[in-house]
């Protein structure tokens, strides 16, 4: 089911602008790896919910940390076009709804704190040329400081935006194991080389592995693909005078059930991220699960 892994594979170059977890979104799913020439559009919404406070390997008391909660509504709106069989371009505009929960560092009052956003803009290019198929490809571009940094009640880590530009550097590759199941790898490499505040945030690397079944055909139009992947993230700390270097940098193993529903050229695509491992530096908030839906439309 070659498209169902076209409208998210090469998403690894989409990262949402934030510290606190959410590059957990930019990899994975298989949905969106060009296999043609032409073009995609697609709505994505992904939901996180940060509740449990976390101290290296383990679940630590809610008082060790200020922060309470930071719940984030992710809303993109993204494009990919392939000018032929090697070249192509994509770009996504974020915005992003987000709640946050903390404690006044002078009086300890609780803070509540909601704030709504454009975030941070991707331009990226696509090379898919290694191989007839185009079932191999590198992902190319930047991630612009367009998103809001600037809202008072969010610190720089937890802001919509990252005030940074930065470099986007990813691959990926489908396979075929038989006639039923197909699998998929992709990553990618997210530096900050432009930074402005005295904040720059920390390099990081997602990575996914998945297969999901093509074997469920509904009609001559539709069919249905369940998947499962895994999904591998590490981020070095943040640096600079806004920073807060001791409370942030995570590493990540989180497993990822979905499926898709496509319909002639409108794909369907739902998944939820449960964390297996997960280990962070100083005391950060982290969600118990995450959420993904796509809707995509291929022409």
């Amino acid at each position: 089911m070659a498209a169902i892994a076209i409208l998210v594979i090469t998403n690894p170059g989409f990262a949402l602008a934030c510290a606190c977890g959410c590059g957990v979104f930019d990899v994975g799913t298989g949905t969106m790896m060009p296999t043609d020439e032409g073009g995609n559009v697609w709505f994505e919404y992904d939901f996180m919910n940060q509740q449990t406070n976390w101290h290296d390997a383990s679940e630590a008391p809610k008082a060790n940390n200020g922060d309470k909660l930071l719940r984030s509504n992710f809303f993109q709106f993204g494009g990919q076009y392939m000018f032929n069989r090697s070249w192509g371009v994509q770009g996504e505009v974020p915005f992003t709804d987000r709640y946050f929960k903390t404690t006044n560092d002078d009086t300890g009052d609780i803070l509540h704190h909601q704030h709504s956003a454009f975030g941070d803009i991707h331009l990226q290019g696509v090379y898919s040329g290694f191989s007839d198929d185009m079932s191999t490809g590198v992902t190319f571009g930047l991630k612009l400081p367009s998103g809001d940094f600037t809202y008072s009640g969010f610190d720089r880590d937890t802001s919509i935006g990252t005030g940074s530009t930065d470099l986007l550097i990813g691959a990926y590759h489908m396979g075929v194991i038989n006639k039923q199941f197909n699998w998929f790898a992709n990553g990618q490499w997210d530096h900050a080389f432009l930074t402005q505040g005295g904040y720059r945030p920390g390099d990081e690397i997602d990575a996914a592995l998945g297969s999901y079944y093509n074997g469920f055909e509904i009609g001559k139009t539709s069919k249905i693909a369940p998947l499962l992947q895994l999904i591998g993230s590490y981020r070095v700390h943040d640096t600079g005078s806004a920073a807060n270097p001791g409370n942030s940098g995570y590493e990540r193993l989180m497993i990822s059930p979905g499926i898709e529903y496509d319909i002639d050229a409108i794909k369907l695509y739902a998944d939820v991220e449960l964390p297996i491992y997960q280990r962070v530096n100083g005391n950060q908030i982290v969600a118990p699960v995450y959420a993904k839906f796509i809707v995509g439309y291929s022409f």
